[in-house]
């Protein structure tokens, strides 16, 4: 059984697809040689992706409008989102690379990462069912869905802090990674919210898209920017 096969608890009867699953089109095109890539896995697994989420939120928040359920949906499915459910799966040290591709850091990148996530569920609903497909979506995002499900859909921290301070001046807020900490599949990103010189908050996450919201949420809290005014 494939290492990947045990972490995820499925066992392929076609064992090619997983193979294409995990093959990234940059080994076709080094070794200019017609070779099958997961390209074609990944759009398949986009669409049944789409589907099952799309249905989760339809039945799980039954009040909510059709536009904050778009919103819900695209929070899901970015590539960020599933660039953290690619990493924590291990996909990198699997994925069948080229060797220019692998120097310059393909395993952990965040497209790489997602369009992998994306062909994997394109194998699994190729060999087995939608049902199977479907099952395994539900519980590789159970984390991201319960947390939808606690927040306000239309929280935009970054937003909000933006179209606060423009209120106050032209500059818009700046985000700087301070650190990036932790195993390649499992990092933690440090990042500062920065504003006329001045650090307005700090925030880590997963992802910098993680860090970045965390930042402006402190930032929001601390009203520094109303320091730099009274200063000024």
């Amino acid at each position: 059984m494939h290492p990947l096969e045990e972490r995820i608890g499925y066992k392929f009867r076609n064992a090619l697809l997983l193979a294409e699953a995990l093959t990234h089109p940059s080994l076709g095109h080094e070794t200019q040689q017609r070779h099958f890539d997961n390209q074609r896995l990944e759009f398949l697994g986009d669409a049944v992706l789409q589907l099952v989420i799309t249905e989760h939120l339809f039945h799980h928040f039954g009040t909510e409008p059709e536009g904050k359920l778009t919103k819900l949906r695209s929070r899901l499915v970015s590539r960020d989102t599933l660039q953290v459910r690619g990493a924590a799966l291990e996909l990198g040290k699997h994925l069948l690379l080229g060797r220019g591709e692998e120097a310059s850091g393909g395993r952990e990148r965040t497209s790489t990462l997602a369009d992998a996530f994306e062909a994997l569920i394109g194998a699994i609903y190729l060999d087995s069912n939608f049902e199977h497909a479907r099952k395994f979506i539900l519980e590789q995002c159970r984390a991201d869905l319960e947390s939808v499900a606690q927040e306000p859909v239309d929280i935009n921290p970054k937003g909000d802090l933006q179209e606060l301070l423009q209120s106050i001046s032209p500059t818009s807020p700046v985000y700087e990674t301070i650190s990036e900490s932790g195993p390649e599949h499992d990092k933690t990103f440090v990042v500062r919210a920065i504003w006329e010189g001045q650090e307005l908050g700090q925030g880590s996450g997963r992802s910098k898209k993680q860090a970045e919201t965390a930042a402006a949420e402190e930032a929001l809290r601390l009203e520094r920017w109303k320091k730099v005014r009274v200063k000024a």
